[in-house]
């Protein structure tokens, strides 16, 4: 189990950065993709992350929890909204996704309680 999400999440990103190297073109794509995808809309940026964490939660991601709790918090989104969130989470992915609710949950609490600090 993760203990420390901003290790992880920082990690990540060192690994990602090696990808940009290696796959430049390929990793270009991706983030062109991400910041479309995450654009003001219909919906806004922070309601997008927490779909993205719900995504994270079902398809049982945890580096994509990481990254998306992290984004979330950054993004604005308290604590009632995620555990909503992970309450639709749950529902749609059953059992396993009670698991990862409970890692996205350990992962936002600890990026938020970081801003407040």
């Amino acid at each position: 189990m993760i203990e420390d999400w901003a290790a992880l999440a920082k990690k990540l990103s060192a690994d990602i950065r090696e990808l940009r190297v290696g796959s430049p073109e390929v990793l270009k794509a991706f983030s062109t993709m991400a910041i479309a995808a995450g654009a003001q809309g219909a919906l806004d940026p922070k309601t997008k992350e927490l779909i993205a964490l719900a995504v994270s939660v079902a398809v049982r991601c945890d580096d994509c929890i990481a990254f998306h709790a992290k984004a979330a918090s950054q993004r604005g989104a308290t604590r009632e909204e995620v555990m909503e969130t992970l309450a639709m989470s749950i529902y749609m992915g059953a059992g396993p996704s009670v698991m990862y609710a409970s890692h996205a949950l350990a992962a936002f609490s600890q990026f938020d309680a970081e801003k407040q600090a």
